[in-house]
């Protein structure tokens, strides 16, 4: 197709001629304005026919007949693993004489779809908007209150540079799922006024000895957890550990020659893991308060903060 396909090309070329004229190119009036001021029911019910139309029609257009689209949180990361660069492509291709491409139809009811998740599965309310596609799904959870453009979430998993990364998935899992996940109901491993040791010659067989001695509460470290193979790739020069939620997952965090690597723990092992680029020196910090953690790192000699929730981004 020639041009590199943003997320601002393809809602120029594609979508924006498709809007009410009074918003066409007044996309802050689309985007803020509120189109339903008296709570019409009717509105609500029409935005739930579009998520079921999708519903219905996105297995065939998928090429994936035993997908699943019930509006649970799994549908979405479903859904997401299936949208390609050549599925993309096609549907920019086919259209009727006088019609936008098919791609058009199926990211506007695909939008609402995904909004229509967030308010069966988390609570969240329709703030609608004009085109119907651009409404958005107020949010609130233990990371404050935002409103979530579902549609801008498409096109940018849609772009060039997003297309093979099943980004929507992703946006879900961090923007959804991770702040409504509740912590409280995960059981405690431990007191977190037990102190772990830190590790200082790190090796596989090691760290599993140093949990049988001081934390044999937890009797896997996880399925998912990396193998003794990739585990001494990494290259930790140390690792220490902090208590989170309570004592209801613990961080191992540590040093490598690449960055600051981290593993969550909960009463089940291994539950996810994140990697932030770091100096040599000085050493990075993990610090907790409430809800949050905040991992400190040096890059280029400049302090970097990154913040999320202790249960993790």
């Amino acid at each position: 197709m020639g041009d590199n396909l943003t997320a601002e090309l393809l809602f120029t070329r594609y979508f924006q001629p498709h809007y009410p004229k009074d918003v066409r190119f007044d996309l802050e009036k689309a985007r803020t304005e509120d189109a339903n001021p008296a709570g019409n029911p009717h509105i609500l019910e029409k935005l739930d026919e579009f998520a079921d139309v999708f519903a219905h029609l996105a297995p065939k257009v998928l090429d994936a007949p035993g997908l699943v689209l019930d509006r649970s949180d799994a549908s979405v990361h479903r859904l997401g693993a299936l949208i390609t660069k050549e599925k993309r492509d096609a549907w920019l291709e086919k259209k009727a004489p006088q019609e936008p491409p098919f791609l058009v139809q199926f990211v506007t009811h695909g939008a609402i779809y995904v909004g229509a998740c967030v308010v069966k599965n988390h609570g969240g309310v329709w703030r609608v908007r004009r085109p119907l596609w651009e409404s958005v799904v107020r949010l609130e959870s233990a990371a404050g209150t935002g409103d979530l453009s579902l549609f801008s979430w498409w096109l940018k998993t849609l772009s060039d540079a997003e297309i093979d990364q099943h980004r929507l998935g992703d946006r879900y899992r961090t923007h959804v799922e991770v702040p409504t996940f509740d912590g409280a109901k995960l059981p405690v491993i431990a007191s977190p006024d037990r102190r772990l040791p830190k590790v200082t010659k790190v090796r596989y067989d090691v760290l599993h000895k140093h949990f049988r001695a001081h934390l044999p509460e937890m009797q896997s470290l996880g399925d998912d957890f990396p193998s003794p193979e990739r585990f001494a790739e990494l290259s930790f020069e140390w690792l220490d550990f902090v208590w989170l939620g309570g004592g209801r997952m613990l961080l191992m965090h540590g040093k490598t020659p690449e960055g600051v690597h981290l593993f969550w723990l909960d009463s089940h092992g291994f539950v996810k893991s994140a990697f932030y680029p770091a100096d040599a020196f000085p050493a990075h910090k993990v610090e907790t308060s409430g809800d949050k953690l905040r991992v400190i790192v040096s890059i280029g000699g400049d302090v970097r903060v990154h913040e999320m929730l202790w249960w993790g981004a």
